[in-house]
């Protein structure tokens, strides 16, 4: 993608974690919204650092910026479901569950506690403990 065309939407995600990989691959929102961006919330892509310094904590919740608004944690989620197009048996599943903001709100806490344990089952560190998005 060409700095001259950006993606209309763009995910932060935790690259270390193998739910968040594999969630943010089988979602197909480019079915739906068009070009999307998927950066490790790890990289040194400014604009992990831009969500960081804005007082998004990546530890606590993925990115899902779309038409100029941020999305945050299980905000993110709902959103994603609401928008990824129903092409799928993952997405039909995603969107049964996630695109009721109660839901969402309310299993956010568990998904982040598995992907925390997830981490350190493979000895892997938070990203803030890591040196990484705006440290």
């Amino acid at each position: 993608m060409s700095a001259e065309t950006p993606a209309e939407a763009l995910v932060i995600y935790d690259g270390e974690c193998i739910f968040c990989q594999n969630y943010v691959r089988m979602l197909r929102l480019r079915d739906s919204v068009g070009p999307v961006e998927l950066v490790d919330a790890r990289s040194d892509d400014p604009r992990v650092q831009a969500v960081a310094a804005q007082g998004f904590d990546l530890d606590h919740g993925m990115i899902f910026s779309y038409r100029e608004r941020i999305y945050h944690g299980s905000d993110a989620v709902h959103a994603l479901a609401l928008l990824a197009s129903p092409s799928s048996l993952f997405n039909r599943m995603n969107a049964f569950l996630f695109s009721r903001p109660t839901i969402a709100r309310l299993s956010y806490p568990w998904l982040k506690a598995g992907r925390r344990a997830t981490l350190w089952l493979r000895g892997r560190k938070l990203i803030a403990q890591s040196g990484t998005a705006g440290e």
